[in-house]
C-alpha cells in the first residue's frame, strides 16, 4: 500500500519535471519553468500538511480527501485514530469494571503513587478513613497519623499486616496490609477486624478472670487436702488422697500457666526490659533442673560460649528457658543426659536444650507450640504437664523478635533452640 502511494507521488513529480523541462526547451525558459513547477509542487505539499494539521486539531471523523502518498497518510492516520479510540474504550471498560469490583468490596482499597500520595481509593476505604474527592494527591500519612502506621509505612517492611484503631472511630479496629507494585507504587488493603478483635479480647479477659477466680478456692482446697492427708489414720484413704493432691497440683500449674499467657497477651512487648546477662540466669535454671532430675539420676550439663548480654524482660526469658529445661527433665528417662548450651554468631543469640529422650515424631513438630496440644496425652498426664509450656516459650520469643526451632527423631532425643536477634543487646 505504501509503495503504491510512493510510486504515484514519484510519477507525479516526474510528470511535472518532464512538462517543465519540455516547455522550457521549447521556449528557452527551462530553468525558470522547472523552478516554477517545483515551487508549485512544494506549495501543494504545504497545503496537504495544512489540511492534515487542521484535521488533527479539529478531530473530525472523516479525513480530508487526497490521492497518492498523502491520501495514504490520511487513511493511515484515520485508521490509527480509530484503533486508538477502540483501545481507549476497551481500557475505559476495564477501568469501569475494576471500579465496580472494588466498590463491591467490603475491604478498603487504596492505591498510592511512588511518593506515597493518594491516587485511588474505593468507597469502603472512604468510609473507613474519611477521604474526600479533593484529597487526591495528598500523602496518606495526613489521614492515618498513628505513630505505628507511620513507622510501618516508612520502614518498607510489609511482610506482616498492622493492626491499629480506626482514625475515625476509636472503637473500631483495622488491619492494614501494604503491597508494592509497579514503579514503586503501593497498594493498601484495609480490613475491619473489630469483631475478631473484640472476640479475642473477650477470650483473653475470660481466661484471665476465670484463672484468677479459680486460683483462690483451689489454694484453699489443696491446703485442706494436704492437712487431711497428713492426719489421715485410715490406710485405705492414702491412695485417693494422693491422687486428689496430684490433680490439685496439676490444676494449680495449669492456672498459673494460663495467668502467664494472659499477662503475655495483655502487656505490650518491650515492657520492663533491661540488660540481662544470660549465664547467671542459666546457672539458676540448671540448678532448678538438677533438683528436679536428681530422682532420675540424670546428667545435666551447661555450656556457655562466652558472657552474653541481651536487652530483655528477665521474668519472661527465665520462664521460656526454664520451661524448655524442665520439659527435658520430665520427658528424659532415668540416667539420661540433658545439655544446655548458649552461644552466638554475628547476628543472633542461641540457647538450645538437647536430650536423649524418646524423641517426637515429625508429624507432631508443627503443632507442638499450640496450646494444650499433646503428643501423648497419657504421658503428659503422668508427668504433670499442662500443654501450655511450649506455647509460653513461643509467645515470649515472639515478644523479643525471636523464634523457636525444634528438631527431633524418635528414639534419638530432641533439640529445642531459642533464636534471638543480637541487636537486642
Amino acid at each position: 500500500m505504501f509503495l503504491t502511494g510512493f510510486k504515484i507521488e514519484l510519477r507525479r513529480l516526474l510528470i511535472i519535471f518532464v512538462i517543465c523541462v519540455g516547455y522550457g526547451v521549447l521556449f528557452g525558459l527551462q530553468w525558470w519553468l522547472l523552478f516554477t513547477g517545483l515551487s508549485l509542487y512544494v506549495a501543494w505539499l504545504f497545503y496537504q500538511m495544512y489540511r492534515l494539521n487542521k484535521w488533527l486539531i479539529k478531530g473530525t471523523d472523516a479525513p480530508p480527501e487526497s490521492s497518492g502518498l498523502w491520501g495514504e497518510i490520511f487513511d493511515n492516520m484515520y485508521n490509527l485514530q480509530r484503533q486508538q479510540q477502540i483501545e481507549k474504550e476497551n481500557l475505559q471498560a476495564v477501568i469501569k469494571r475494576i471500579q465496580e469490583i472494588t466498590s463491591a468490596l467490603k475491604d478498603g482499597i487504596i492505591i498510592l503513587d511512588w511518593r506515597g500520595h493518594l491516587d485511588f481509593w474505593n468507597p469502603a476505604a472512604q468510609r473507613m478513613i474519611g477521604f474526600r474527592t479533593k484529597d487526591q494527591g495528598l500523602s496518606v500519612i495526613n489521614f492515618i497519623r498513628d505513630p505505628k502506621f507511620v513507622h510501618y509505612f516508612e520502614s518498607g517492611d510489609y511482610a506482616e499486616p498492622l493492626d491499629l484503631p480506626s482514625p475515625r472511630q476509636a472503637s473500631k479496629q483495622l488491619q492494614i496490609q501494604i503491597t508494592r507494585f509497579g514503579q514503586q507504587e503501593r497498594l493498601i488493603v484495609i480490613r475491619d477486624i473489630t469483631q475478631v478483635h473484640n472476640l479475642e479480647q473477650m477470650r483473653q479477659d475470660f481466661v484471665a478472670n476465670v484463672s484468677h477466680e479459680l486460683r483462690t478456692p483451689l489454694t484453699v482446697i489443696n491446703g485442706y487436702i494436704e492437712t487431711i492427708a497428713d492426719n489421715n489414720k485410715t490406710p485405705s484413704w492414702d491412695k485417693p488422697l494422693q491422687q486428689i493432691m496430684q490433680q490439685g497440683k496439676r490444676m494449680s500449674l495449669l492456672i498459673n500457666d494460663l495467668l502467664v499467657l494472659s499477662k503475655l497477651e495483655t502487656t505490650e512487648a518491650g515492657h520492663n526490659q533491661k540488660e540481662l546477662e544470660l549465664e547467671p540466669l542459666l546457672i539458676s535454671i540448671k540448678n532448678e533442673a538438677d533438683a528436679l532430675g536428681n530422682e532420675k539420676h540424670q546428667t545435666i550439663r551447661l555450656e556457655c560460649q562466652e558472657p552474653i548480654k541481651i536487652l530483655a524482660n528477665e521474668k519472661e526469658i527465665h520462664s521460656a528457658f526454664s520451661n524448655l529445661a524442665i520439659n527435658a527433665v520430665k520427658y528424659t528417662p532415668e540416667h539420661g543426659q540433658i545439655d544446655l548450651r548458649l552461644w552466638k554468631d554475628a547476628n543472633h543469640i542461641y540457647f538450645s536444650v538437647t536430650d536423649n529422650g524418646p524423641g517426637i515424631d515429625s508429624k507432631h513438630l508443627p503443632r507442638l507450640t499450640e496450646r494444650f496440644y499433646r503428643v501423648d496425652a497419657s504421658r503428659n498426664s503422668a508427668t504433670g504437664g499442662t500443654g501450655l509450656g511450649l506455647a509460653i516459650v513461643k509467645h515470649v520469643l515472639l515478644r523479643h523478635d525471636g523464634e523457636l526451632k525444634i528438631s527431633s527423631e524418635v528414639g534419638k532425643g530432641s533439640t529445642f533452640t531459642c533464636v534471638l536477634p543480637l541487636n537486642n543487646h
